[in-house]
């Protein structure tokens, strides 16, 4: 096997899984078709990892992480067409995560991406209005 440049995380429940409230640790949601899409694609362009990154493998009882991880596993084996790998941390070789919770910060800025976008979308609409 090659060695791949890095992996993309992508959250479990809301990002990849529809999330309406806690279930028990090994109910995991219907797919999000639009990020399933998105995975499967990477899969296929082959240069990037995917890996499932959820905070549900983060306890301390080895059995309980387990049970969820061959629970996720499954649903990606049902979903993505493969199991995927399942953690709970990140490392040098992550090289994004997609999640619904993460607000991205320009790299050594202390900026938020999301002020940019902003000023772009107003400057946008001021230009429409001309």
């Amino acid at each position: 096997m090659e060695d791949k440049r890095g992996w993309i995380g992508v959250d479990l429940d809301g990002t990849i899984a529809y999330y309406d409230g806690w279930k028990g640790e090994t109910h995991i949601g219907a797919p999000i078709p639009g990020m399933v899409s998105i995975v499967k694609r990477i899969i296929e362009e082959g240069d990037l990892d995917v890996r499932i990154f959820t905070a549900r493998v983060s306890r301390d009882d080895p059995e309980e992480v387990a049970a969820v991880t061959k629970a996720v596993q499954a649903w990606c084996r049902e979903h993505v067409g493969q199991s995927l790998e399942v953690t709970c941390r990140k490392d040098f070789q992550m090289v994004a995560l997609y999640d619904d919770r993460a607000i991205q910060v320009l790299p050594n800025s202390g900026e938020l991406l999301m002020h940019h976008y902003d000023r772009a979308m107003e400057r946008l609409s001021a230009l429409g209005d001309e």
